[in-house]
């Protein structure tokens, strides 16, 4: 979502075409229409696209390098090198003035509003239904949680369960018909805080899964339902939260422990 953004705005500021191609892959098998809603010039990629557009890796035996190298004349950008040209004040929009141009990238560059998420990303009615499950059971008052954990250190790290739990009761002391919205990978935590907190929890039923198109669309609706609570409390290092805020222009907390 951010790269696609991103490359929008680059695109219309410097009115150049766009064509994005959808690769699924590790942590997004799924294809955008299982998401989305359709967005103009996005296609999903076909065989062609794996030897020609698809980032050069180990996987792949780094086989799309050459073909790039010919066919964008060697205006490549790969997802590498995306973060450090960016915070070098690489001139993008220069860099596009040109017949043909790559970009392999999964961040964020360049400016433009929080608001182009919600103008660009519609799921679609599956993930649409899940999200007003969710809404379903709240309250007047919702705040939102997201706790991250499995392989992100940073949020294992410097964002423990416990500053969420004492959040909740902070919370509850002001609203006693609160509900929290639980986002979590973590089956351990959404215990937790059931324990804890009991009925005013609202959380998935299912254990994430990050390799089936059920699992990801579950992923998209925690999302999306977060950026619609009053107020997201997020674990540092992930861009969940982060993301979650700028669709919905929510206020965002990032709870984290000062002496990790």
């Amino acid at each position: 979502m951010r790269a696609i953004a991103s490359a929008f705005n680059l695109c219309q500021q410097v009115e150049a075409r766009l064509q994005i191609v959808w690769f699924q892959g590790w942590g997004m098998h799924a294809a955008f229409h299982d998401l989305f809603e359709p967005i103009a010039n996005l296609r999903e990629a076909v065989l062609m696209d794996y030897i020609v557009n698809d980032r050069p890796r180990r996987h792949n035996l780094w086989l799309p390098w050459l073909p790039q190298q010919i066919w964008y004349k060697g205006g490549v950008i790969n997802e590498l090198e995306v973060a450090n040209l960016r915070d070098k004040g690489f001139d993008f929009q220069q860099w596009l003035h040109s017949k043909r141009r790559y970009m392999s990238c999964y961040d964020e560059f360049g400016e433009f509003p929080d608001s182009c998420y919600s103008e660009l990303f519609h799921p679609n009615q599956i993930v649409m239904d899940i999200v007003k499950s969710y809404e379903a059971h709240f309250s007047k008052n919702v705040i939102g949680m997201h706790i991250r954990r499995t392989d992100n250190i940073d949020s294992i790290n410097k964002s423990p369960t416990e500053l969420f739990i004492e959040a909740g009761h902070r919370e509850l002391e002001n609203n006693a018909d609160l509900t929290i919205f639980l986002a979590t990978d973590s089956e351990e935590v959404k215990k937790q805080i059931r324990e804890i907190f009991g009925n005013h929890v609202v959380t998935s039923d299912n254990k994430a899964d990050r390799n089936s198109v059920a699992g990801i669309r579950e992923g998209l609706a925690d999302l999306w339902t977060l950026s619609r609570v009053s107020r997201i409390y997020g674990s540092a290092g992930s861009s969940f939260s982060t993301m979650a805020s700028k669709i919905g222009g929510r206020e965002l907390i990032v709870l984290e422990n000062k002496n990790p």
